[in-house]
């Protein structure tokens, strides 16, 4: 068991095989994991900012802003509008609760939302393989438009490509998405402060373990479905109980909660301390993580953000929460710490601490 003491030591430790050392793409750079971060750090990042001095490092550019958090906030003729784009290549295009259609609604939605924005309108790109079936087509549109409407955001524009048979596994979605960003809202990764508490707004793991149960016709003692929604709403109560003591917000996407902690605790320069039992893991995604080896934290979820939020505001954003249908479940996890700057700590069911990372790569592939 690894001693906080030894934690200063470690904080400076890297992957062993870093970006120079991969000649090619591997499923792994796009796991939401080290591979990832290194892909983004070390080729997109220096390649967008070529010919200019802006780097990761300088808080004031959009373009670091767009690195470190779930869309970029930009500042246009007076107003304040965030920007996001994602792409969908989940496999296969239906599963328990819901499809590619609602994930990538839902997936652009949260990405403003984690920025406290209220989300305007979408763009929907379709890139679609010779052969597939207009039913299929049909069906997920349907769903797009049902998402769309239920979280009260337009499908604005968009454009459709179709690549040769074999080349697309039936299609792929890209949405982005706009947003305003109300006065006064200050919503980011290094915001996260000594002090803040850690809320996490529901169960983790369901929809990773949704996605692979139906990929794989594997059963886990119970039905699994998809915790895909909108997430706007829920962050909406919580700025209306406190605007400036809502610091940060992650939706633990791919790499799971894991990730969205190590990201923070990095971007803040802060530690993060967490009980591990704490955390709400709903049994059968336990029960599949037992039977496949995988850690929960690593485990996607679609409809869920972590909060980092202001000690004396945490009580009154923990009851906004809950009082709204998408974080009835919130508990809070832990805390930020001001201790090993960068790590974050489980303590475990048996009085030790353990160090967690994000995952390398790809632990389950095409999730979303």
């Amino acid at each position: 068991m690894t001693d906080l003491a030894d934690m200063a030591d470690m904080a400076g430790w890297a992957c062993p095989a870093p970006l120079r050392d991969y000649q090619r793409i591997v499923l792994g750079h796009g796991g939401g994991g080290v591979l990832t971060s290194e892909l983004i750090e070390h080729l997109f990042l220096p390649a967008f900012a070529a010919g200019s001095s802006t780097t990761r490092r300088d808080p004031t550019s959009a373009l670091a802003d767009a690195a470190l958090a779930d869309a970029a906030v930009l500042q246009i003729g007076g107003i304040r509008l965030a920007f996001t784009t994602d792409s969908y290549v989940v496999r296969p295009l239906f599963f328990p609760g819901g499809s590619i259609g609602e994930l990538a609604v839902h997936g652009t939605v949260n990405d403003l939302a984690c920025r406290g924005a209220v989300p305007l309108a979408l763009s929907a790109g379709f890139i679609l393989e010779e052969g597939l079936e207009l039913d299929v087509l049909g069906r997920v549109a349907q769903a797009m438009g049902r998402a769309a409407a239920a979280a009260g955001v337009r499908l604005a524009t968009g454009d459709t490509k179709v690549v040769e048979r074999g080349l697309a596994d039936g299609l792929y979605v890209n949405t982005s998405g706009i947003g305003l960003v109300p006065p006064g809202v200050d919503v980011r990764p290094d915001r996260a402060a000594p002090g803040d508490r850690i809320i996490v707004s529901g169960p983790i793991g369901e929809h990773g373990i949704a996605v692979l149960s139906v990929r794989e016709g594997l059963e886990f003692g119970g039905d699994v479905h998809s915790d895909t929604a909108a997430l706007h709403g829920l962050v909406a109560a919580m700025l209306a109980a406190t605007v400036p003591g809502v610091h940060a917000l992650r939706d633990p996407t791919r790499g799971g909660l894991a990730t969205a902690l190590c990201e923070v605790a990095a971007a803040a320069g802060a530690g993060i301390e967490f009980t591990e039992s704490a955390v709400p893991v709903p049994p059968v995604v336990e029960a599949a993580c037992g039977f496949l080896g995988l850690d929960p934290l690593h485990v996607a979820c679609e409809g869920r953000l972590v909060a980092f939020v202001a000690a004396a505001d945490a009580d009154a954003v923990l009851a906004a929460m809950r009082a709204h249908p998408a974080g009835r479940d919130a508990v809070v996890i832990g805390s930020v710490t001001a201790e090993h700057p960068g790590v974050v700590v489980a303590r475990t069911a048996f009085g030790g601490n353990r160090i967690v990372d994000r995952p390398l790569g790809e632990q389950l592939p095409r999730i979303c």
